[in-house]
């Protein structure tokens, strides 16, 4: 299981592009909308989520979290109580955490890269309190995978893919939406 968390504001590509690549490859994937199921991005697309929030079900089944960026998105996820549950779930239980554009930051506030390579937006580095700042368009270290920004998301849905599936399978996907990069 893989929640994809919906905050007003939320970036629609940096959303919709993981739930996309990771339902073709057959992975069960669930958006939460934060504060009910009608969400509305920061592009003015409204979106309905499969669940709220607050029926995410946090157990063995889980094995991701996605977090997208966007303003105000990323701060209404960190003011989710149901998103601070889930993330720190996620750390006890060794599950991956996917956060993209300014949603890193929501981590590095929490502790959680310290000592880890990520990225994030530009301008919201000095937010990934702890962590070894980079320039790459997606970093992994151990369950954090981090990306900078809408026109990472489809690298960044590839990486989540690569962590749950294999690099074969990614490659696969590649392939089949014809992404030669």
């Amino acid at each position: 299981m893989i929640y994809v968390f919906l905050a007003n504001g939320f970036e629609e590509v940096e959303a919709l592009t993981p739930v996309d690549m990771l339902r073709r490859c057959e992975l069960e994937v669930v958006t939460a909308g934060v504060g009910g199921n009608v969400v509305r991005g920061s592009h003015g697309i409204t979106v309905a989520a499969d669940i709220d929030a607050a029926d995410i079900k946090l157990d063995d089944s889980l094995d991701m979290i996605v977090l997208p960026g966007g303003m105000p998105g990323t701060l209404n996820l960190e003011k989710s109580a149901d998103v601070q549950r889930a993330i720190d779930f996620c750390v006890e239980n060794d599950k991956y955490i996917g956060a993209i554009c300014a949603a890193p930051s929501i981590l590095g506030h929490k502790g959680i890269l310290d000592g880890k390579k990520a990225t994030c937006y530009t301008g919201f580095e000095t937010q990934l309190m702890g962590a070894q700042v980079s320039d790459d368009a997606v970093c992994t270290d151990g369950k954090i995978i981090t990306s900078r920004g809408a026109g990472t998301a489809m690298e960044f849905s590839f990486e989540l893919v690569k962590n749950l599936i294999s690099s074969e399978r990614r490659d696969i996907l590649k392939e089949s939406v014809i992404y030669k990069k």
